[in-house]
């Protein structure tokens, strides 16, 4: 088996990323049918699962008001962002990532 890259979220591992040729030679082992890459067609089908902003939000105990104060929005303009009415972007989304202490690219 080829180098194992560990990425760790606070410490603790959370997702290792290894080599095709590798994960089919795992899948293989446990007896399971080969997998095929996923294309860009389908990856842009099957987002990512996002974190949910409004949990993040609430397990901080973070009001609307003081988390859109501390991001520099408006209560109802985060609340668009909490509902998936508008995409968070640029400086809000850096702004949202920092005051959740989360990764950026882990918002929806």
């Amino acid at each position: 088996m080829s180098d194992v890259q560990i990425i760790r979220r606070n410490g603790e591992p959370e997702y290792a990323v290894l080599a095709w040729a590798d994960y089919q030679a795992l899948l293989q082992a446990a007896g399971q049918a080969s997998s095929q890459p996923v294309t860009p067609a389908v990856a842009e089908a099957a987002p990512a699962q996002r974190l949910d902003l409004q949990a993040l939000r609430e397990a901080r105990g973070l009001t609307v008001e003081a988390l859109a104060r501390e991001v520099g929005i408006s209560p109802a303009y985060l609340l668009m962002f909490e509902r998936g009415e508008r995409a968070l972007e640029g400086a809000i989304r850096s702004a949202m990532a920092r005051a959740l202490n989360v990764n950026e690219m882990d918002l929806g």
